[in-house]
C-alpha cells in the first residue's frame, strides 16, 4: 500500500493567513522528506477556513522546496476556469514540475465559491468535462482553433500566425494529459465508473463514512471493465483523517475531542454540508436519524487515531469493511500543536506504513497475481 498527502486545508477561519500558508508548505516539505509519495492539496477562492485560492500557484512554490514527491491539485475546479487560460496554467505546471505534477480536477463543491462564480443553475459536471475536452482540444488539436460548446468557445482563427508561433497553446509534458484523480464522495457514484472509463483515478473522500465508500469499488471496477483495462482495486486512493500519537492518551485528547482540530475539521464540514442537505454523508449507518448525527459521533467513527498498533488496526479494519485499494491518503487537519502534527507525519511513514505492508503482503501479491492472469488472458 503506497501513502499519500492530502490537505483542503482547514484552519480556524481567524488564523493569521500567512501562518495558514506557511504551516501548509512546512507539511507538505516534511510529507516529502518522509517519504510521501503525493501531496494533493485543495482549491477555495470564497472561505477564510479553506483559504488556498490557486492549488497550482501554490504548488509552483513547492517546486524547488521539494525532491521526490509527487505534487498534485485537490482539486482545480474547472467549471470556473476559461478552457483557454486552464491550458496554459496545467501545461507550464506539468512543465515545470518535470514529471511530478498530478491534475486533480472537480467540479467544485465549495457553496459560496459556486454562487461567487454564477453556477449555481447550470450543470457543474456537464461544465467541468466540456472545460476538460476543450483543454483536450487546445492541446493536440491543429490550430488555429475553433472549437464551440454549451459554455465556452475558442478561436484563434482571425489572430493565428504560426511564423511566429502566435494562437498556438503550449503543451504538457505528459500525453495526453498529466495524470488525473478526481474525488468521489456519494455512494454508488456513477461517476467513478465514468472516471474509471476515462482512465482517471478516483479518490475516496475522507468525510463519507465507511460503509458508503463501501460501495465505491464496484464502480471503480465496473469503469475499469467497461474500457477493456484490468480490474485491480490497487489504483483506487482512500483518504482518511489520520493522527497518530506515541501514548493513546494524547490521541483520544487531540483527535477524540469536538473542541481540537479534528472535531473542528467536522464542525465545519457539517456545518456547510448539512445546509446543502447532505448530513447522510455523516451517518453511521443507513438511515441515521438526523439528529444523532453529530460531531461527536464523526470524530469516534471517522478519524483514525490512536497509537502506531492502534493505527495499523484500524486501517486493516477499513481495509475489510470497503475491499482493497491501492493508496491511503493521510488528511491533515490544522495544526493546532505543530509538534504533535510532525510527529503524527512521522509515524505514519515510518512505523505504520511498514507494518501495515508487512500485513498485506500476501494479500496484495495474490492481487497483483490475479491482474497479471488477466492481462495474459486477454
Amino acid at each position: 500500500m503506497k501513502l499519500s498527502y492530502f490537505i483542503q486545508p482547514v484552519h480556524p477561519y481567524n488564523k493569521d493567513y500567512r501562518r495558514c500558508l506557511e504551516e501548509d508548505m512546512q507539511s507538505i516539505i516534511l510529507a516529502d522528506k518522509l517519504g510521501y509519495g503525493e501531496a494533493l492539496v485543495g482549491e477555495h477562492f470564497t472561505d477564510l477556513v479553506e483559504p488556498i485560492t490557486s492549488t497550482l500557484m501554490f504548488l509552483a512554490r513547492l517546486i524547488p522546496e521539494t525532491k521526490d514527491i509527487k505534487l498534485g491539485s485537490g482539486v482545480v475546479n474547472l467549471p470556473v476556469y476559461h478552457p483557454a487560460m486552464l491550458a496554459g496554467h496545467v501545461a507550464m505546471m506539468d512543465q515545470l514540475c518535470d514529471g511530478r505534477f498530478i491534475w486533480g480536477i472537480g467540479p467544485g463543491g465549495q457553496p459560496s465559491d459556486i454562487e461567487a462564480f454564477g453556477n449555481r443553475e447550470i450543470d457543474r459536471n456537464a461544465k467541468m468535462v466540456e472545460v476538460f475536452d476543450q483543454i483536450m482540444e487546445i492541446w493536440w488539436g491543429e490550430a488555429p482553433y475553433d472549437t464551440k460548446g454549451e459554455f465556452f468557445s475558442i478561436s484563434t482563427m482571425e489572430t493565428y500566425m504560426p511564423e511566429i508561433g502566435q494562437g498556438i497553446a503550449p503543451k504538457p509534458l505528459h500525453k495526453p494529459h498529466p495524470p488525473v484523480v478526481v474525488t468521489a464522495t456519494n455512494p454508488h457514484a456513477a461517476g467513478i465508473t465514468l472516471a474509471a472509463e476515462r482512465d482517471w483515478h478516483p479518490i475516496s473522500c475522507q468525510y463519507v463514512q465507511a460503509h458508503w465508500i463501501a460501495t465505491h469499488l464496484p464502480k471503480y471496477l465496473e469503469g475499469l471493465r467497461n474500457a477493456g483495462r484490468p480490474e485491480s482495486p490497487l489504483g483506487w486512493r482512500v483518504a482518511k483523517l489520520i493522527f497518530v500519537a506515541d501514548d493513546a492518551a494524547t490521541a483520544e485528547r487531540y483527535a477524540r475531542s469536538t473542541d481540537g482540530p479534528y472535531g473542528h475539521y467536522f464542525f465545519n464540514l457539517m456545518t456547510k454540508l448539512g445546509a446543502r442537505g447532505r448530513n447522510a454523508l455523516f451517518a453511521a449507518y443507513p438511515d441515521q436519524p438526523e439528529d444523532q448525527i453529530t460531531v461527536e459521533q464523526s470524530v469516534r467513527t471517522q478519524v483514525i487515531a490512536g497509537t502506531v498498533d492502534d493505527v495499523v488496526d484500524q486501517i486493516l479494519a477499513l481495509r475489510e469493511l470497503i475491499g482493497p485499494f491501492g493508496t491511503i491518503v493521510y488528511t491533515g487537519a490544522d495544526w493546532a500543536d505543530e509538534a504533535l502534527g510532525r510527529r503524527s507525519m512521522e509515524l505514519m511513514a515510518e512505523q505504520v506504513m511498514p507494518r501495515l505492508n508487512d500485513a498485506l503482503k500476501a494479500d496484495e501479491a495474490d492481487i497483483t497475481a490475479r491482474v497479471a492472469a488477466q492481462m495474459a488472458a486477454e
